[in-house]
């Protein structure tokens, strides 16, 4: 049986971050990818955001890791040449009552260590942003957006160049523990076309809304160590018949499950509207990712709350992407769950449960505390 020190399941950008991060500090990293192409599930699938680290509650995973990870990504993409802008966005109060929502808002990301957020009256508002509705809103600099398929190649290609490796097509199906703590202690069963057993001293489980299937199937993995699963799929609708009269993106203030329908814009300048909240049956391990024509017909009325003159006929099925979460509909946002081995006692195991928005924020962060949870930091931090 082949044996490597560092497996690394899922190659998303959280997963390749954790594949970069390692490589750098000397592991031996091979990465088993289900899919043929590198971030194909929920890291291609989303608003690509640099998230400021504004909503999160204070001292969550959340909180620290974008704060920590919105700097490191920013740093990055400028040393690599990776497309991003620093766009700034506008959190729109649609009315009077909405106002203390605002300031309330503004609080948290204080707590949270973002202090740039500016407060805008509703003329202020629409000094920046002429065809902007609303009550007031506030003015968030450090927000931006990434190529994410961009930065997944520069991830890529530096975890490549310090010799990692990367299996596609090959689904991990099946694993044990045949001796915890020690050389190649963790065993697992690789599928695909030229199926294989590999043995490996560490094991990152960044496999997204698979991450559950990954950890229930290594047999000697605590059953009660599984956290909750539900899958929260949210769809974007692309602008069509020209282009958004904004410059910032626009966010509404945020709704049970998500940010609300937001206007996003990629570097090219084009606008998308989403995502909206439907969550999916509970069991659901596998979305359907078409877009229903119809749900069309909610989005209106919510962009129209900051956008009143969108025109009638003009949102166009774009694409969805689901989420995985650990809480439900009407339950408090749960955190991310990075889960090591002080935590399910299995060593050298490191789970990655929930990691939704900001994810892709705080991906150089999480990968910087996966190293720290394998005491494989030796060096190769974020920068």
């Amino acid at each position: 049986m082949d044996r490597v020190e560092v497996l690394i399941v899922g190659a998303g950008v959280v997963g390749l971050a954790a594949a970069r991060r390692l490589a750098r500090a000397g592991r031996e990293v091979v990465m088993l990818e289900a899919g043929g192409l590198i971030g194909a599930e929920t890291s291609s699938r989303n608003s690509e955001v640099i998230h400021a680290g504004i909503y999160y509650p204070t001292g969550s995973a959340k909180a620290r890791l974008c704060v920590e990870g919105r700097a490191a990504l920013y740093r990055y993409c400028e040393c690599r040449g990776v497309g991003h802008a620093r766009t700034g966005k506008l959190i729109v109060a649609a009315d009077a009552g909405q106002l203390p929502r605002l300031a309330a808002i503004r609080a948290q990301a204080a707590a949270n260590g973002v202090t740039d957020l500016e407060t805008l009256s509703a003329a202020e508002a629409r000094t920046l942003e002429p065809a902007l509705a609303g009550a007031g809103a506030l003015l968030s600099p450090s927000t931006g957006v990434v190529d994410s398929h961009g930065l997944m190649l520069s991830l890529r290609g530096e975890a490549e160049d310090r010799g990692a490796a990367i299996a596609f097509n090959a689904p991990l199906v099946g694993g044990r523990l045949r001796a915890p703590g020690a050389p190649g202690g963790i065993e697992v069963e690789v599928g695909g076309a030229a199926p294989m057993r590999l043995a490996c001293d560490m094991l990152v489980n960044a496999a997204g809304l698979g991450g559950w299937d990954v950890a229930g199937a290594l047999a000697g993995f605590p059953a009660a160590a599984l956290p909750p699963r539900r899958l929260a799929k949210g769809n974007y609708y692309a602008l069509t018949g020209g282009r958004a009269p904004f410059s910032r993106l626009i966010y509404p203030v945020p709704e049970d499950g998500g940010l609300g329908v937001h206007l996003t814009l990629d570097l090219a300048g084009r606008a998308r509207f989403g995502p909206d909240v439907e969550w999916l049956p509970e069991g659901t391990a596998t979305p359907d990712y078409r877009v229903d024509p119809a749900r069309a017909e909610g989005f209106y009325a919510a962009i129209r709350r900051y956008w009143p003159d969108l025109p009638d006929g003009a949102l166009a099925p774009d694409y969805s992407g689901a989420r995985p979460k650990l809480s439900g509909p009407g339950a408090p946002a749960a955190d991310f769950l990075i889960q090591g081995p002080e935590r399910h006692g299995v060593p050298g195991l490191v789970n990655l449960f929930g990691i939704e928005s900001p994810g892709l924020t705080a991906c150089l962060a999480i990968a910087d505390r996966v190293a720290e949870s394998l005491g494989a930091a030796r060096s190769g931090r974020a920068a």
